[in-house]
């Protein structure tokens, strides 16, 4: 069992996949980062100093519904998501331009004994009979 389990993990698939978390992980911070600390400022001046994650509270006794950070979850689900695009698309761009740079040429016809010793006597028929 604990060689299939290995076998498993040791497959490129979980490991891309591994890798593919962790990067996710890293890139979610950066993305959060540029959303909490530039496009929500900017937003911010844009629409006249109003802060979506505090300014938008709807407080009831002791309960408050946070509709403002809601919003902003949605802000950042929609730059992680439209980065993602973006670096997916330049990584297929990329991809598919260095498939189409890599031609590979077939690989010259072997023939076997048999098939040549039946090309030549077709040329020696061919040379004798004009």
């Amino acid at each position: 069992m604990w060689k299939e389990f290995k076998e498993f993990i040791m497959r490129g698939n979980v490991l891309d996949l591994a890798i593919a978390v962790v990067i996710g992980a890293a890139f979610n911070s950066i993305v959060s980062s540029l959303v909490e600390n530039i496009i929500t400022p900017i937003i911010g001046v844009l629409t006249g100093g109003i802060d979506f994650t505090n300014d938008f509270v709807w407080k009831y006794g002791d309960a408050s519904v946070k509709f403002g950070a809601f919003v902003q979850s949605i802000i950042d689900f929609l730059i992680i998501s439209f980065s993602i695009f973006i670096a997916l698309k330049v990584v297929n761009t990329y991809i598919l331009r260095k498939k189409k740079e890599v031609i590979e040429e077939p690989p010259a016809k072997v023939l076997d004994p048999k098939e040549e010793l039946l090309k030549e006597i077709r040329d020696l028929l061919k040379k004798e009979n004009g």
